[in-house]
């Protein structure tokens, strides 16, 4: 079970394609951590009576401003979940934060979209780019010892009309600084419709993406890095840059993921949540979380989201094949 977990909507950057921007003004809300400690033992007690692992993925705004995040993963990890988090980087570079990291998750995705100068520029942080490879090459060169692992790293780029030239070479970038997965999503237009229909890419983009990532992918598995890139993530692409919809009214086979937002309803996906989801407090044993999955669907099946029309979910789409 993989639990996407969106702990707090505060940011500490101003990247102009995200709804949690810091410049937006907008209440900032954190779950109560409480109520996340709960919940989380429920999964804990879960995997230890199913025996079904569980990976618990923190999400933000920016996870590490969530108070306690660090304690709480450590926590958790001694407990026998698997523990990860998506994150800006800000946090990630200065002394000691390596191995207080390294002892919190088993997995790390960085956000970076370009080299340098332009991913500054997009996320609002000059000299990001160069914390961001601080941060992964300390936790890269970690050394294993008896009982500590450093964390599978991941880079996460947002593709973009104006970058999609740079993606290449920052994939090689990555790879040098020691990064052992990467991901990437297309600019979504949700958040920022005006960035996105500025920055989008386009029905051509795609194409020349499709044609690069197989040489990509072979230069980077030499160096010990895995592209995640499978054709029918690129067929979602397409049919945003070409505005087909692409309608996906029952997801659950192709899903592999629950997700949790900062007011504790839990759906299927970030994108349904307003519509369909359950309380976190509804949750009051482990056997509830059994019946989880198809109490969603079962909404789902009967009131239909308007977005399901146009599936934007990047699970569905098979974001993390190889």
């Amino acid at each position: 079970m993989i639990v996407l977990w969106r702990l707090t909507t505060l940011c500490n950057l101003a990247c102009g394609f995200c709804a949690y921007d810091r410049r937006v003004r907008q209440p900032r809300v954190h779950m109560p951590a409480a109520e996340v400690e709960r919940v989380a033992g429920l999964f804990v007690r879960y995997q230890q009576r199913s025996g079904q692992p569980v990976l618990l993925s923190w999400l933000g705004g920016e996870p590490l401003l969530w108070p306690g995040l660090l304690p709480l993963s450590q926590q958790l990890r001694r407990q026998g979940l698997r523990i990860s988090m998506t994150s800006n980087g800000t946090r990630a570079w200065q002394p000691g934060a390596a191995q207080a990291l390294a002892e919190a998750f088993d997995e790390i995705t960085f956000s970076i979209d370009a080299p340098g100068p332009v991913h500054d520029a997009l996320r609002g942080w000059p000299g990001g780019a160069r914390r961001l490879e601080q941060a992964i090459r300390a936790l890269a060169g970690l050394r294993p010892s008896d009982n500590q692992n450093r964390p599978r790293l991941r880079a996460n780029v947002v593709l973009m009309d104006p970058t999609l030239e740079h993606f290449s070479d920052l994939c090689l970038q990555l790879a040098a600084w020691g990064v052992d997965e990467i991901t990437f999503n297309q600019l979504g237009g949700r958040d920022r419709p005006l960035f996105h229909r500025q920055h989008a890419l386009t029905a051509a983009d795609v194409a020349q993406l499709r044609h690069a990532l197989p040489a990509l992918a072979v230069q980077l598995a030499e160096r010990g890095v895995q592209l995640h890139a499978q054709p029918a993530y690129l067929d979602r692409f397409h049919a945003s840059a070409i505005g087909a919809a692409l309608p996906v009214l029952d997801c659950e086979a192709r899903r592999p993921t629950l997700f949790i937002d900062e007011h504790g309803r839990i759906g299927a996906c970030s994108f349904t949540v307003d519509t369909h989801a359950i309380d976190s407090r509804d949750l009051r044993q482990p056997d509830d979380l059994d019946t989880l999955r198809e109490r969603l669907r079962q909404q789902r099946l009967q009131t239909p989201a308007a977005v399901c029309g146009d599936c934007p979910s990047t699970q569905v789409f098979a974001k993390f094949g190889t």
